[in-house]
């Protein structure tokens, strides 16, 4: 049951290590630790992707940075209480890790194949140059009745048809993560940068509750 479970949520990226490891929670007597990577896209822009890392994997007392890596595993999310409401954090987290020489050119670096379920009203509109646009909340369910809440974003026709989806439509999505940075209002004076995170879809449809394409 857990590895069909664990099907319905895969990453495969490959980037260069740009932080240092930061200490996030323990579990069991496991640590675990955060790190950034930065993915470059076809185009000359890159992500700027957080992983979360096992201890078990790797030395996370080493200073990687500059180091090219490739992982797998699933794009999970959780929310954190900030500013008197919920924010929703996500990250990579890293079932396995290897280290690799070289990024060749064209190499598909950003993969994510998600199954799950839309979870909010999807939010279709056009931008000011009338390219299309609709956002997606995809609860991609892990064992022990636990879900990961992934936003995704779809263009043009992709964005057409999730704009027909309902809540509880049963969807997959495949595509890639991206970061955007923003600004966030503090107060009347004050602005903070930040970076959201989400999928870029580049394929999806719909099934039904057993997994049949519709």
């Amino acid at each position: 049951m857990m590895e069909k479970v664990m099907e319905n949520n895969q990453v495969t990226m490959m980037g260069e290590v740009v932080g240092e490891f930061v200490y996030s929670h323990e579990i069991f007597g496991e640590g675990f630790y955060m790190v950034d990577i930065l993915v470059p896209r076809l185009s000359d822009s890159a992500d700027l992707i957080p992983l979360m890392v096992s201890e078990r994997l790797l030395d996370v007392t080493q200073d990687l940075r500059g180091q090219l890596i490739m992982v797998s595993g699933q794009f999970r999310s959780y929310n954190r209480h900030e500013e008197h409401k919920n924010k929703l954090i996500l990250s990579v987290f890293v079932r396995e890790l290897t280290f690799i020489d070289t990024l060749e050119e064209n190499e598909k670096t950003n993969y994510i194949f998600l199954d799950g379920y839309i979870c909010k009203e999807p939010i279709y509109r056009k931008t000011p140059l009338g390219r299309e646009i609709a956002d997606i909340l995809l609860a991609v369910n892990r064992p022990y009745g636990k879900s990961d809440y992934i936003p995704c974003i779809s263009w043009g026709r992709n964005a057409r048809f999730a704009a027909g989806f309902q809540v509880g439509d049963r969807c997959r999505i495949w595509g890639r993560i991206q970061s955007r940075e923003y600004m966030k209002k503090i107060s009347e004076e004050e602005t903070e940068k930040r970076i959201a995170y989400e999928v870029s879809v580049s394929k999806m449809e719909v099934a039904d509750p057993l997994g049949e394409v519709m």
